[in-house]
């Protein structure tokens, strides 16, 4: 039966028992709104752990005053449910003030990786997101934390934290789920119109097209940043292309030639909902990439 926590300190006596046990402990972070793309992160880690957690926290510190925090969508006993179904053993779901208590002043910002795509069209958000992903971590002590790969550069992030702060817990990146009309999962489709996710497959089929240039000997960055944007352009106003760049998967920076794997990482913002998606890519004949 899948365990409800809702406060720090019994979390961190659940990860201690589990350790004393010797236990291995996979982790799931979520804002909730789960879906496929989430319960197959659950099916990763209860496969290769002895006990998994998922956490479910809206994260305040991730939204920019702009954006859409109180709209998030919010049904906890239906996640509930999705976690028991997943088999997961303890759901994580503190409140705002207990992960941020009153006088906080600690904040964990990833220089360079945080600034560009996302970074620059959500200033501030990698800081947020930083930080109370090693609050988690603290918490619940992963042996392994598993991440989707439609959100690479917030994966790249989190890796690069554990890195450098020395965190005993492997990032695993998980394939991107998708709906049969190639359409990447995210908790903000049920914002989109039936108009507006047409318009929105312009994304994964613009990252086809690039992806079968690079497997057809293309190799040239300007060339497929060019046929990325052009295969997204829209007639509607309210259809625009936030970015769209050929980067290199570890330091994400902009490749000016693919001689080995590179990552096709774009966004197209549909009315008032950006949707991410990004392929891996390589020339052929090139080893898979590890996640």
């Amino acid at each position: 039966m899948t365990r409800v926590v809702r406060d720090p300190d019994e979390m961190r006596d659940v990860v201690a028992t589990a350790k004393r046990n010797r236990f291995s402990v996979g982790f799931v972070p979520t804002m909730g709104a789960l879906h496929e793309g989430h319960r197959s992160l659950m099916r990763a880690s209860w496969r290769e752990n002895d006990r998994t957690v998922v956490s479910i926290y809206v994260n305040p510190l991730q939204f920019a005053p702009q954006e859409d925090f109180e709209r998030y969508p919010r049904n906890l006993e239906r996640d509930v449910e999705s976690c028991a179904a997943e088999k997961v053993d303890v759901v994580f779901a503190p409140a705002v003030a207990r992960m941020r208590p009153p006088g906080h002043s600690t904040s964990v910002a990833v220089a360079g990786l945080s600034h560009d795509f996302e970074g620059a069209q959500r200033p501030g958000h990698f800081d947020g997101v930083a930080t109370i992903v090693a609050a988690l971590f603290c918490l619940v002590q992963p042996d392994r934390a598993y991440l989707g790969q439609k959100d690479f550069q917030q994966a790249v992030v989190i890796r690069r934290m554990v890195r450098d702060l020395q965190m005993p817990v492997r990032v695993v990146v998980c394939p991107i789920v998708r709906d049969p009309d190639g359409l990447a999962l995210s908790s903000r489709n049920v914002y989109l119109s039936a108009e507006d996710r047409t318009e929105g497959l312009r994304l994964p089929r613009a990252l086809e097209k690039a992806e079968r240039a690079v497997l057809g000997g293309e190799a040239d960055g300007d060339l497929l940043r060019t046929m990325l944007r052009d295969a997204m352009r829209s007639s509607r106003r309210d259809v625009t292309v936030d970015y769209a760049d050929v980067v290199h998967p570890e330091t994400l920076v902009s490749l000016g030639k693919i001689d080995g794997h590179a990552v096709l990482l774009a966004c197209l913002r549909v009315g008032a909902v950006r949707l991410l998606d990004n392929r891996v890519v390589a020339p052929a004949g090139t080893p898979a990439w590890e996640a």
